[in-house]
């Protein structure tokens, strides 16, 4: 009975949060592999359903197969379902149910859900996790509502209602599926359609904690360090993207010179904010110039933020790394945002996770160089996608073998749950030092 306990010990939030997402990929991969879920006809490998599933739940959007073609109105539920998962979190659905049943959740539940939401502190972390239900519910059905009253004339009220419900979904929690086969790229031109999509992905990327703490400063008339840093990179992000990408892509006649003034724009938007971990698109990525597609690779490798459904290395290590290599250059010895020291505990996770992504995008990247046929600008580019969960492509992902399909499938994977989080699943316990070794220099630079 101890062995028993001890094993049971050891599972730490960590672990429990890799081997959720896991499980959850064979229950998805299963779904999709039933004869109700894709049409007649259709044969999908277990290589394909993985995949889908894979890229359904850690909300990357990258497809081997078409989603409207390939899969009926069930396995496009089942998409949509792991999307959703993959968006806020199991342990928040899960959590859900207990609230509903009037279950009381334990310590070791409110740990996993902080290390799901990836906050600081347990304090007030269920009552978060109540309004991330109210935000999710009350955002996806009133998009719901516009988008169905939007495409009403097009199509039939009900499939204007799922085609509403679904890429409501999508969009909020960066899913990147979408069932028109070429993204959004009829709706470059439409205004009512380009708002939706813009506050739909802004704030799913902004992370709940932002949103909560949005929510709550008509009465608090405040906002943490973190909203801070949140709101004013995602700002700079999209506004440096959009006037990039309209600079860069105002004259190509395969992308943007085609549409109206007010159409660059929306379209010099979209992409700017879709490369936040949307990976939907309004104009054919494999078309634009290669110094927006490397230009967007940056813009993927940032991603979101911090507890949101974006991935990447977070806004938030981008301004800490901004900041550190700032007060180097000047000489200061601390970094400083918003007139608050940052630690070095803090600036070292973020030069870890920087690193780590770095590292990843790199191997696998020179991995697949040698496995594909490919140009390097569209490997580098549709792994950048994959690692950072964005969804993004330029035509790679569909012509990969199935080796390469493996090799995505697992740094969708790290890439969403985390290489640290990961790096913590792994260890059986972290051990602190009962010494210091003395403090040596190294020429550096």
């Amino acid at each position: 009975m101890s062995s028993w306990k001890n094993y049971i010990v050891r599972w730490t939030p960590a672990r429990v949060l890799v081997t959720g997402f896991v499980a959850l990929i064979a229950i998805g991969m299963a779904l999709l592999k039933l004869p109700i879920a894709v049409h007649d006809g259709v044969q999908l490998s277990w290589v394909d359903a993985l995949f889908t599933a894979t890229s359904a739940l850690c909300v990357t959007g990258l497809t081997v197969v078409d989603t409207q073609m390939t899969y009926t109105m069930f396995g496009e539920c089942v998409i949509m379902t792991l999307v959703q998962i993959g968006g806020i979190g199991f342990m928040t659905v899960a959590t859900m149910f207990y609230l509903m049943i009037g279950k009381r959740i334990s310590l070791k539940e409110r740990l996993i859900l902080q290390e799901s939401m990836n906050t600081n502190s347990m304090e007030g972390i269920v009552r978060t996790i109540r309004r991330v239900i109210y935000f999710v519910a009350i955002i996806q059905l009133g998009a719901t509502l516009l988008l169905t009253l939007h495409w009403l004339p097009e199509m039939s009220w009900k499939q204007a209602l799922y085609y509403g419900l679904f890429h409501s979904v999508s969009l909020f929690n960066n899913g990147g599926f979408d069932l028109f086969g070429n993204s959004f790229q009829a709706y470059a031109d439409d205004t009512l359609f380009n708002l939706i999509a813009f506050f739909l992905v802004i704030s799913g990327g902004l992370g709940f904690i932002v949103l909560a703490e949005l929510y709550e400063y008509r009465e608090k008339r405040r906002l943490s360090l973190h909203s801070k840093v949140v709101l004013s990179m995602t700002g700079i992000l999209i506004l440096v993207g959009s006037i990039f990408i309209f600079i860069f892509e105002y004259t190509n006649p395969n992308t943007m010179q085609p549409l109206s003034f007010t159409g660059k724009v929306y379209a010099s938007m979209f992409q700017s904010i879709s490369t936040r971990s949307s990976g939907t698109s309004t104009v054919d990525i494999s078309e634009l110039r290669q110094v927006t597609q490397f230009f967007m690779i940056i813009l993927m490798f940032i991603g979101g933020s911090p507890g949101s459904t974006g991935g990447g290395i977070k806004t938030t290590t981008f301004a800490i790394l901004i900041c550190a290599v700032i007060a180097m250059l000047r000489g200061q010895e601390d970094a400083v945002l918003f007139r608050t020291r940052l630690s070095k505990d803090q600036i070292l996770k973020a030069l870890t996770i920087i690193f780590l992504a770095l590292i990843m995008v790199l191997s696998v990247s020179m991995l697949l160089a040698m496995t594909e046929d490919q140009p390097f600008l569209n490997i580098l580019f549709d792994t950048t996608s994959a690692v950072a969960t964005v969804g993004l492509t330029m035509g790679m992902t569909v012509e990969l073998s199935d080796f390469g399909k493996l090799v995505f499938c697992l740094a969708m994977f790290i890439g969403r749950v985390g290489p640290l989080t990961l790096a913590y699943a792994m260890n059986r316990r972290s051990t602190r030092s009962r010494f210091r070794y003395p403090e040596g220099k190294i020429m550096i630079g």
